[in-house]
């Protein structure tokens, strides 16, 4: 019973209605979901439906799944199976959808197939979209990475160091048994004369192909002969250990270069992530390395690489922007772990602004206060004077370091450059040598003074007044994106494997995040 004089509302489960709510009526005209309707609706889209070939039975529209995935990323849902739940059950996923339910295997399909071939034309239009609307200039390019756990396990790791070395023993006991066959073996002697078998390591190295093809005439050879089951144990002994051989081949051609991979997505790298570093022993994970170029903290690039360093993935970053192409950004503003020598010569050939930082930039602009600390600064190699006449540098003891030879270095992206050593001839009685190198020898630096030339372009364009303001805008601009995808969206871990269908699902993200942004304004 009720209390004198308190009224409810009435509450009937089972009211019959004469006419079913629209579900357009329940989703307000300033939500989310309506921008990302209205916003890929005007899109051109002839480049995803060009994905469908006809025949069989009907497929849901394209448009439809593109709205469902764009507007699902943008509310945190990124799990196909959550999505397919969402379509049951959320009202706005529910009339953005038209009321229809495709399965997770339908999202999962439609996101990692589909929309991978795609995804960057459809990020495109969005971008075109964004700048005819007055949102984006694509004046300033605002370039940052981060790191983005993969759908891998995290003990599965296959390490560079460690397959070289497995590699090496292999090959050696390998070498061991062959020599010790040759030793004995007549018929081998005279098919190498006074020759040796070939040696692991240089031009001579032992691979699975070339000792299969050695076992085979081993195994011919000793079928002849009576007496040999001591060889021929040794031949067996090799073969068996050809698959293992054979599996560290693989995993070279695997790691291509790098220092490791996972198992379970062999095109992720074991990474150290940003989130780990207050541990006492961070451990790497497999991750990749997202890139992203923003304006008015809206994305308008993005990549993502298996590599672990920003400054070689900067100008592939920067060739897998198609829209960007024909009108690239006026200025481009970048932290110091983008200022190489290579990175800089992109710029000026591309005829963009270099606001990009270097590694001693922030030491020059904020000098030591403390005594120990400006010691220690006058042993820089970069602090010391340069006489362009003499051709040569001066040390803290007044003692020059004289030009010794120019040496060619290439980067690990193969860019090629001019590295002029100098060295000084006087530090064997010098008091200050403990001080300014641990070298037994005579200190010697080396200078690219091309790398220079760029340096003091960016130090004038950092110093001035447009430089200042993109500093302070830069501090707000990709790491603010970064910020609220990790920590208020949650996404820190991919949900496809494969480079390609991880680049798929952050293009969405991309998506999400630009509508999220449009909304908001």
């Amino acid at each position: 019973m009720n209390k004198k004089g308190v009224v409810f509302k009435p509450y009937t489960m089972e009211q019959a209605s004469l006419l079913p709510q629209s579900l357009d009526e329940l989703v307000p005209e300033d939500h989310l979901v309506r921008v990302v309707n209205r916003v890929i609706e005007q899109l051109d889209l002839e480049p995803l439906l060009a994905k469908y070939k006809g025949g069989g039975t009907s497929s849901y529209h394209p448009k439809m799944m593109l709205k469902v995935l764009v507007y699902a990323y943008a509310e945190k849902v990124y799990s196909s199976r959550k999505i397919a739940k969402g379509l049951r059950e959320n009202v706005n996923l529910m009339w953005i959808s038209g009321g229809q339910r495709p399965d997770f295997r339908t999202i999962n399909n439609f996101r990692g197939i589909v929309m991978k071939e795609t995804v960057r034309t459809v990020f495109g239009k969005v971008l075109e979209f964004l700048v005819e609307e007055g949102y984006v200039k694509l004046e300033n390019y605002f370039v940052d990475g981060t790191k983005i756990g993969a759908n891998a396990n995290a003990h599965k790791v296959v390490w560079a160091k460690k397959t070289k070395r497995y590699k090496e023993k292999l090959q050696q006991q390998i070498q061991e048994l062959l020599s010790e066959i040759e030793r004995v073996n007549e018929a081998e002697e005279q098919e190498y004369g006074e020759d040796d078998l070939e040696e692991v390591g240089g031009s001579g190295t032992l691979t699975a192909e070339k000792i299969r093809k050695k076992v085979e005439e081993l195994n011919e050879m000793l079928k002849s002969q009576v007496g040999k089951t001591e060889e021929q144990k040794k031949v067996k002994k090799i073969q068996k250990d050809l698959p293992r051989l054979e599996k560290y081949e693989q995993q070279e051609k695997l790691l291509a270069g790098r220092t490791s991979y996972s198992r379970t997505d062999v095109e992720a790298s074991s990474l150290r992530m940003k989130e780990d570093r207050a541990a006492r022993k961070p451990l790497a994970r497999p991750a990749y390395n997202v890139q992203i170029g923003t304006e008015g903290q809206f994305i308008v690039g993005y990549s993502v690489h298996p590599q672990a360093g920003d400054t070689s993935c900067f100008i592939a970053h920067m060739e897998r922007q198609e829209f960007l192409k024909p009108h690239p950004p006026h200025n481009l503003s970048a932290d110091a772990g983008y200022g190489s020598e290579e990175n800089y010569a992109y710029l000026e050939r591309q005829h963009i602004g270099n606001f990009m930082k270097y590694n001693t930039f922030y030491q020059e602009q904020h000098p030591p206060r403390k005594a120990e600390l400006l010691e220690q600064a006058r042993f820089r190699s970069g602090t010391f004077p340069y006489d362009a006449q003499r051709d040569e540098f001066t040390c803290p003891a007044q003692h020059p370091l004289s030009y010794c030879e120019t040496r060619p270095y290439q980067t690990s992206t193969g860019y090629l450059s001019q590295r002029r050593f100098y060295e000084c001839h006087y530090c064997s009685a010098c008091p200050l040598k403990p001080h300014c190198t641990q070298a037994k020898g005579n200190r010697r630096i080396q200078v690219s003074f091309e790398l220079q030339r760029y340096r003091q372009q960016a130090r004038a364009n950092l110093v001035s007044e447009q430089g200042i303001a993109l500093r302070k805008k830069r501090s707000i601009e990709p790491e603010t994106v970064f910020g609220d995808i990790k920590y208020n969206r949650g996404f820190r871990r991919f949900s496809l494997r494969g480079l390609r269908k991880v680049e798929t699902e952050w293009g969405i993200l991309s998506i999400a995040h630009n509508l999220r942004k449009l909304a908001a304004q």
